[in-house]
């Protein structure tokens, strides 16, 4: 029997995404930062000295928890023939197109006979609020009057700003880390970050076809 669209949201620990931030379930908010690759094995051996130098005082400078996530991909070579096909239609020259033909078809057997991956590398900042207890030590909102929906709405939205800044300013910490080690960095924004999750959870949809038109 298959699984209903809530059935499968119940194994998705986020909620909402808001402004580039992952909200969980939980009440947490995540943040996530694409940076770039170094090519550490081009590098001389006191470049690579300093470089893992710079990462360790960046790791240890840290007083929260960090996820390095990579995700590997087979690389999509489709959008680039596609835009070799459009191309070849601009050009009235024989020679021009037949070399085209040539390379167009070069492209496709050499992805098709070799696995060429993608990598993408990411760091996930997280960030919860302490949960604050009542002086009986009980949580304060566990016995709490029934507050009316236009209350809770400002309560969140309340609650959401705060959190974001907070996150905001660990991204800061990271970005800055990741400078120093000689690491370009972007935070995704809302579209990217359902773009990575989509991907992520729908891993197929690279192999579906893709039209050569414009």
């Amino acid at each position: 029997m298959p699984l209903s669209a809530q059935a499968t949201q119940n194994f998705v620990s986020i909620s909402d995404i808001r402004d580039g931030v992952i909200m969980m379930k939980d009440g947490g908010v995540r943040g996530i930062i694409f940076v770039s690759s170094l090519n550490f094995s081009l590098k001389s051996e006191d470049e690579k000295i300093a470089v893992l130098s710079q990462f360790q005082d960046f790791v240890n400078s840290l007083d929260f928890t960090v996820q390095i996530f990579i995700q590997s991909r087979r690389l999509d070579i489709r959008p680039y023939l596609a835009l070799l096909e459009n191309q070849k239609k601009n050009h009235l020259n024989g020679l021009m197109m037949m070399q085209i033909d040539e390379y167009i078809q070069f492209i496709r057997t050499f992805t098709e006979n070799t696995n060429i991956m993608k990598k993408g590398f990411f760091v996930v900042v997280p960030y919860a609020a302490a949960i604050l207890s009542s002086k009986n030590g009980i949580a304060s909102t566990l016995f709490s009057g029934k507050k009316s929906s236009e209350e809770t709405a400002a309560m969140d939205e309340e609650t959401f700003e705060e959190n974001r800044t907070q996150l905001q300013q660990r991204i800061s910490v990271v970005e800055q880390g990741l400078i120093r080690c000689g690491i370009r960095s972007a935070r995704l924004g809302t579209e990217e970050v359902i773009e990575l999750f989509y991907k992520i959870f729908n891993p197929g949809d690279s192999e579906k076809p893709i039209s050569l038109e414009k």
